[in-house]
């Protein structure tokens, strides 16, 4: 059975860093990309960084500069580096694997609150 833990949030001041780490257990193969997405209250869901299969990434505009995904395959891991931090990153981060076939697997959610 696959399971998917975050770790890594928590309470920051604008300016400040958190590092998220996604810890897949079980098998997930023919995986298309892994990333983190986020929901704040009152806005929809939305993808802040996304690593493709090949190795290949994709920001939100609003993170490009600040937040930088990767990976670690031997620990079937993903990390969300998080500089510069601003109150707007407010929000729960999601980690998630796509498959190819079109098979979704997330996390439970890390909570991330910025202030000023």
């Amino acid at each position: 059975q696959v399971q998917l833990v975050e770790s890594g949030g928590g309470l920051e001041q604008a300016g400040g860093s958190l590092r998220l780490s996604c810890v897949a257990s079980g098998s997930i193969r023919n995986i298309k990309s892994r990333g983190w997405y986020r929901q704040a209250p009152g806005k929809q869901r939305e993808s802040v960084a996304v690593i493709i299969s090949s190795g290949g990434t994709n920001y939100a505009d609003s993170v490009k500069g600040r937040f930088t995904i990767s990976r670690d395959n031997a620990k079937n891991t993903v990390y969300l580096q998080m500089n510069g931090l601003k109150p707007e990153d407010t929000a729960v981060y999601f980690c998630a694997w796509i498959s190819w076939s079109g098979s979704n697997y997330w996390g439970q959610g890390t909570q991330v609150t910025v202030s000023n």
